[in-house]
């Protein structure tokens, strides 16, 4: 069943977890590759919730960089992590509140050969290779082929096509457990237990390994 723009409207804490088992199909110059969503984290903008989220984008307001946020849900936010890796949030809240939902790994269910081909691995894929293909956010976005800034803002609800790329989410089946914690390599506070706003599907092999980001063990440590 397709995710609606009414099902996204709620704070991106609370829609988080309803994203894990979803299903985001692409089709990008033709070929169509699809994962099971297993890991996320949720990020707020300024004025959104009750708590100011000091690791958002959207965290001292609207910019160019983050616009897409802002805007009505059910569009993809394609931002440039490092320079090099392009990630995947899905936008929520209603238009001119901003919420994403950062994809932080999945499970890829079809176009295995094209995703790794996308990531520069050799086929066919060791079980090892399988499981990291979309493990984390950068391979993620890499294996579905959509890229900042070409495919940021693309329209998941209407299918529409922007620069050579459709993208699809639907629901899917309702997962065993989830478990949560603190969002991976965040800085500061926002990346502790205060915000533990990162949820994935209990035991599932292709969540990614926790890191500490810069100051947060300190900021855990401290209170």
């Amino acid at each position: 069943m397709t995710i609606d723009r009414e099902d996204l409207l709620g704070l991106p804490i609370d829609v988080a977890p309803r994203l894990l088992g979803a299903e985001l199909r692409t089709i990008v110059a033709g070929v169509e590759t699809a994962l099971r969503i297993t890991e996320v984290e949720a990020y707020h903008g300024r004025g959104t919730g009750d708590v100011p989220d000091p690791g958002s984008h959207a965290r001292m307001g609207p910019t160019a960089r983050n616009a897409t946020m802002w805007g009505e849900p059910g569009h993809l936010y394609v931002y440039l992590s490092h320079g090099i890796h392009s990630c995947i949030n899905v936008v929520c809240g209603p238009e001119g509140t901003a919420g994403g939902v950062l994809l932080r790994a999945g499970e890829m269910v079809d176009g295995v050969d094209a995703a790794a081909h996308r990531r520069g691995i050799a086929t066919p894929l060791s079980r090892i290779a399988l499981r990291d293909l979309a493990r984390g956010p950068g391979r993620l976005g890499q294996a579905l082929g959509l890229r900042h800034a070409l495919h940021d803002g693309i329209d998941f609800v209407s299918g529409e096509e922007q620069n050579g790329a459709i993208a699809r989410l639907t629901w899917g089946e309702p997962v065993a457990g989830v478990s949560a914690g603190p969002r991976v390599g965040v800085a500061g506070t926002a990346g502790t237990m205060a915000f533990p706003w990162r949820f994935w599907i209990t035991g599932d092999p292709t969540v990614s390994p926790f890191r500490w980001g810069r100051g947060a063990r300190e900021a855990a440590e401290q209170g």
